[in-house]
């Protein structure tokens, strides 16, 4: 009956509130209004973090003189802190500040920190000293003094501590614009994911183009000036949108909460669990509604923590918990395996278009006249990416819906799960690619030589445009798993999953890089990843990679196979399935908060 007059004065029903905790309508807040505030910092921060990430290695070679070993791993641990810190983030937003707050704040270290490296490349005294081409040749380069190595890689961590704390909830923020209870909302909410990494990649195609292009020719004050600037004036926007964003309520920190739960059941090992869970420890719907939380029902799996809502006596939180705090914990660690299964395509992604690009150096890239720079193909990628994003949520969802009866389509793992076959499908292209090529350097004798391949670069577009593809129906869903799954008082750690993900596939793949260097040049072998590219063996590498992904691809089947989705929140997604179509069915809801 609360629900109903919650629905009937256009409240919404899943709990979010104003900024001063006051229950909003949707007619006057969130959905995509609130959204479009929301997105233009997204779109202005994928520019700045790109046209960053793409020229850190050529300042750190060029400006700071260092090789380019030393170099490479500058670069891929701090793109690997800049996607690591985002659980940081979301435990502060979960627990304490809220994601607004919290992305708030964050934003405005992460805007200090681009000011700063500005600063550290523009100002003399603090940027380094020029370095004559003669004295590039003899190596006799001024190395960079503490005070501006200290003020350079202070910038690029105070940075990835800002990125820790946006990452982790702009997305977050936008998705919770959408209330799970109204049936149109949640339609809306299920391409939101599409939407907002489609928009990620038009910030990453624009930097890779124009913003490096300026770059190139006007300088790093003004390369690394104009995205500052340009940071700076979509959170004025994010900010002017503040009367349209719906909010959540910090619910106290997910870490403890789960903790509690496996320290409870580790301690209470020996107890049986009762057949009958109603004999499990509960808290009353009221209790739930006043925190804006949601009641979560038992699920058979993972019984072994279903100890801890045994009542033996004693009553402390850390002996004791409620079946819904133990089934939140069931939910965040249900994801653990698939969030495993997704390490070695990221992996390979933050790897991949390197080597792709540098086998481009070898080949030709003259057009009617003019040159293709081999790190323009990356373009493909994000081109690939867009265009297919958007085919599959104009189209490919419409038509699968209709026979799946699946709101969505097909489900976000089957979507995964195509994507890790697509990476697969990129590997053999690329290593029968790379065998052909190394066949034509040896017949025209330029393997010891290293010189030019007689081949059109060109032949390396099939596998820039299929990692594309592959992007397309891996990165939208990876994000929106994680959000889906998590419970509702962790959305933001949920969410971080997905950027643990692609931290750990940078620091994997320097490790893997120099692993297999060392190891095939043991012994006298020719190793596989050398200088010279056309005495190399990628062909093996890229054959490994393969075998790799379809290791993986077997290991994501076996966890998808035993893995449970949640319970949805609202009865919207069976409103929406039997608009399609589909027969009624009985699907587990998880009781909302009273009076939300």
């Amino acid at each position: 009956m609360l629900a109903e007059e919650a629905g009937s004065d256009d409240h919404t029903e899943d709990g979010t509130v104003d900024l001063k905790g006051n229950p909003v309508r949707r007619s006057e807040r969130g959905q995509w209004r609130a959204c479009k505030f929301i997105a233009v910092y997204e779109l202005f921060e994928r520019m700045a973090y790109q046209v960053l990430s793409s020229s850190l290695m050529i300042y750190l070679t060029k400006r700071l003189h260092r090789d380019t070993v030393s170099a490479a791993n500058v670069v891929t641990n701090w793109v690997g802190t800049v996607y690591i810190t985002p659980i940081i983030g979301a435990y502060v937003a979960d627990a304490h500040l809220g994601r607004y707050w919290t992305f708030l704040i964050a934003s405005a270290i992460y805007l200090f920190g681009m000011s700063i490296l500005t600063l550290a490349v523009s100002v003399p005294g603090i940027k380094p000293p020029q370095c004559s081409a003669a004295a590039v040749q003899s190596g006799d380069c001024k190395k960079a003094s503490t005070l501006q190595l200290a003020v350079f890689y202070g910038a690029l961590y105070t940075l990835a501590i800002g990125t820790g704390g946006t990452k982790a909830n702009i997305s977050t923020i936008g998705a919770d614009q959408f209330d799970e209870f109204e049936p149109k909302e949640k339609d809306q909410k299920l391409s939101f994911f599409n939407r907002w990494m489609s928009i990620t990649y038009t910030g990453t195609l624009f930097a890779n183009t124009v913003l490096v292009y300026i770059q190139d020719n006007g300088g790093w004050t003004l390369g690394y000036g104009l995205p500052t600037a340009g940071l700076a004036v979509p959170i004025l926007i994010f900010l002017a949108g503040t009367p349209f964003y719906r909010h959540r309520v910090p619910t106290g920190s997910p870490f403890t909460r789960m903790a509690k739960v496996i320290v409870a059941a580790a301690r209470k090992w020996k107890v049986q669990v009762p057949g009958d869970s109603k004999e499990l420890i509960e808290l009353k719907l009221e209790e739930y509604a006043k925190k804006g939380k949601f009641r979560i029902d038992y699920t058979p799996t993972l019984r072994f923590l279903n100890k801890a809502s045994v009542r033996t006596g004693p009553t402390s939180p850390w002996m004791l918990c409620s079946v819904t705090q133990v089934e939140e914990t069931k939910q965040m660690l249900r994801m653990i395996p698939i969030l495993v299964a997704t390490f070695v395509p990221s992996t390979m992604i933050a790897q991949i278009s390197t080597l792709f690009v540098k086998q481009g150096t070898t080949l030709d890239g003259n057009v009617g006249g003019f040159k293709i720079p081999p790190a323009n193909l990356t373009g493909f990628v994000t081109i690939s990416t867009i265009v297919c994003m958007v085919i599959y949520d104009r189209y490919f969802v419409k038509m699968t819906k209709k026979w799946t009866k699946n709101p969505r389509g097909i489900s976000m793992l089957q979507r995964m799960g195509i994507g890790f076959v697509l990476t697969i499908i990129v590997m053999l292209i690329a290593c029968l690619t790379e065998r052909y090529r190394l066949k034509v350097a040896k017949d025209h004798g330029v393997v010891a030589s290293g010189g030019q391949v007689p081949l059109t670069i060109f032949i390396l577009l099939p596998q820039f445009v299929l990692m594309g593809t592959a992007n397309a129906f891996l990165d939208p869903v990876r994000t929106e798993f994680f959000y889906d799954q998590a419970p509702e008082s962790m959305k933001s750690l949920g969410t971080s999953y997905a950027m643990i993900t692609v931290g750990v596939g940078n620091f994997l793949s320097s490790f893997l890089l120099s692993t297999v260097a060392h190891i095939t040049e043991k012994h006298g072998h020719r190793g596989w990843i050398l200088n010279n590219l056309n005495a190399s063996h990628l062909d093996y590498y890229y054959a490994f990679f393969c075998i790799l992904n379809i290791l993986n691809f077997v290991f994501f089947l076996v966890v998808t196979k035993y893995y449970v989705y949640k319970a949805e929140v609202s009865p919207s997604m069976e409103v929406l399935r039997q608009e399609l179509g589909g027969p009624p069915q009985t699907v587990p809801v998880q009781p909302q908060p009273a009076g939300s």
